[in-house]
């Protein structure tokens, strides 16, 4: 009688590890593929906060995103949109057939100075990519509008990257 004890001791304890080893499995499986999912969107949201991040550099120094730039403006009575078009249709405006540019601070080497590119800071500030062709630079300038609507720019800083 003892002897069938044991066996059937046995066999339960057998019985018992089995479905203790198989349930273990499938919660260690579950969680296993839970932990997987959540990598996943882990990488993708960090993906995502990267390319925010990267979006937000792009329009933080942006004049037409900046609510304090905008509202000096509105309070004299001008639309933002209408000193962005201007400033830059002034700089461009200087890119002339036969001669440099005005607002670029340098001489033409290899060609005549052209603005390309212009950022408008806010409501005081604007940067300017400039180029001959071969030599290029950026200027910094300083603008005001006076009571008639006339947008007087000086060019405050400039620099002329070496050639290579």
């Amino acid at each position: 009688m003892s002897k069938n004890l044991l066996l059937y001791l046995f066999i339960f304890s057998l019985l018992f590890t089995i479905f203790i080893y198989v349930n273990d499995k499938k919660i260690l499986d579950s969680r296993d593929a839970d932990i997987q999912s959540l990598k996943a969107e882990v990488e993708r949201l960090e993906l995502e906060n990267d390319s925010l991040a990267e979006e937000d550099n792009g329009t933080y120094f942006s004049f037409l995103e900046n609510e304090e730039a905008i509202t000096y403006f509105e309070e004299m009575g001008i639309e933002a949109s209408y000193v962005s078009e201007n400033i830059e249709n002034e700089l461009m405006s200087q890119n002339k057939v036969g001669s440099d540019n005005s607002y670029v601070p340098f001489d033409g080497m290899e060609g005549k100075m052209r603005i390309n590119k212009i950022k408008i800071l806010n409501h005081k500030w604007v940067i300017a990519d400039f180029t001959d062709g071969t030599y290029w630079g950026e200027v910094f300038f300083t603008y005001f509008i006076d009571d008639n609507g006339k947008i007087d720019l000086t060019a405050e800083k400039s620099f002329l990257y070496p050639a290579n």
